[in-house]
């Protein structure tokens, strides 16, 4: 089961000034304003058992893309195995050109988040990571330099993955969104 899914629009920045460390009672300072250098998108899949990640960086985000995408997972997952993909409703998804790729590979399996839902899908949580870890605190002075980056965070992941483990049942969850529920409604105004 591989939890698919774009970030798209990723801007290759490089701030105006250089970043100031942290020093002891000091938090780390950077400049607000930065120079643009372009943008790309990452189509990534992520293994939900294993924690290992397929990821591409293409220029533009289109159905076409899309389907070289599902070209590089064909190639990286065992010709055996049925391919379960986790995605959103987007519409690249499901455009003729997609459905016929997949008509051709009856192994492909399909399952939509609910419209609104994309926190379901497990590799937002991987783009946080790597929007965290390797985008934001990263220059990078073109848009070939954020998609090595990109895929340097990518190949570090895959070394020693970690699949990501719910903590709470989904009971747990439910009732917590009743309780919040229960203390706006009953606010008194």
């Amino acid at each position: 089961m591989l939890c698919v899914d774009e970030k798209s629009q990723i801007q290759a920045l490089d701030r105006s000034q250089p970043l100031l460390p942290m020093r002891p009672g000091q938090v780390e300072r950077r400049t607000h304003d930065y120079v643009r250098h372009g943008t790309t998108s990452l189509f990534a899949a992520l293994d939900v058992k294993t924690g290992e990640v397929i990821g591409q960086c293409h220029r533009r985000h289109r159905a076409a893309e899309f389907r070289k995408f599902l070209d590089a997972i064909e190639a990286a997952v065992p010709e055996n195995l049925d391919v379960h993909l986790v995605v959103d409703n987007y519409a690249t998804h499901k455009t003729p050109v997609i459905r016929r790729w997949l008509a051709k590979r009856p192994r492909y399996h399909m399952h939509f988040t609910p419209t609104g839902a994309s926190w379901l899908n497990q590799v937002e949580r991987w783009f946080a990571l790597l929007t965290q870890k390797q985008i934001r605190r990263g220059v990078h002075r073109s848009t070939r330099a954020l998609e090595t980056a990109i895929m340097q965070y990518i190949a570090i992941v895959n070394e020693q993955p970690r699949p990501f483990v719910w903590t709470k049942t989904a009971d747990d969850i439910l009732a917590s969104v009743r309780r919040f529920c229960r203390r706006i409604s009953d606010s008194g105004d």
